[in-house]
């Protein structure tokens, strides 16, 4: 019995291969902290809080893209944070699930996740790296991908319904960015977008989400250092 525990307990070494400031990397953690994982971080180098130091273990672990954040599940890697959370739910089922059980419903939370993936950082990117008049389609793009979300979010709690779900985990670790995109663009998300906002205040008070992301202040230092960098500022 004893040699059957040890065997079981050995048969889930799980490893995060992360940076503490990534928005995809912060799904990966709230995931796990939902379905109550225990699991060994790593925390890739930052040099100058901006060029990533690539451990031997993440080119090993993820040879195609060559970044973070990597799920390490009893030595195989999973990549890519939308995939990540998803082969969480999967292989831990047995409580707090993200996805739904219908097809249809499941369809639709993963085309709204993918939805995020592909336009929320991207949008906030054109505003903290630009400046003035550059900034305003970045800002505009924003506010309707967001306005799209409210619509989606409609009189629910969460994304999930009554529970936390796939689409909150992606667009959540997001939020923290905004204090940066709107002091960079000097705009208010929360004027535009009351019920997101809202939204998220709401999820922060779960402490899976709280104790995973990053503080909305050393995101906003991380791109101020970018724009000097880059010579925006």
């Amino acid at each position: 019995m004893w040699f059957e525990l040890r065997y079981v307990e050995m048969a889930e070494v799980v490893v995060l291969l992360d940076l503490s400031i990534s928005p995809f990397g912060s799904r990966v953690r709230i995931a796990l902290a939902e379905k109550g994982i225990k699991y060994e971080y790593r925390e890739e180098e930052v040099k100058d809080k901006i060029i990533l130091n690539k451990s031997s273990l993440l080119l090993q672990m993820n040879p195609i893209h060559k970044k973070i954040p990597v799920l390490i599940h009893n030595g195989k890697p999973i990549c890519e944070s939308l995939i990540i959370v998803q082969y969480i739910d999967e292989v831990w089922n047995d409580k707090s699930p993200l996805l739904p059980s219908d097809p249809y419903e499941r369809a639709q939370a993963m085309f709204w996740a993918d939805f995020v993936d592909k336009k929320i950082y991207d949008c906030g990117k054109k505003i903290w790296m630009n400046k003035g008049e550059e900034q305003e389609p970045g800002k505009q793009e924003l506010i309707e991908c967001l306005k799209l979300l409210e619509g989606e979010l409609g009189d629910k709690p969460y994304f999930g319904g009554d529970n936390l779900g796939f689409v909150d985990v992606a667009l959540l670790p997001l939020h923290c960015w905004f204090y940066a995109y709107e002091t960079c663009g000097n705009f208010s998300i929360e004027v535009e977008c009351p019920k997101l906002v809202a939204w998220a205040k709401r999820c922060m008070e779960r402490e899976s989400v709280l104790n995973s992301l990053p503080n909305q202040n050393l995101v906003y230092d991380y791109i101020l250092q970018v724009r000097k960098r880059t010579g925006i500022e």
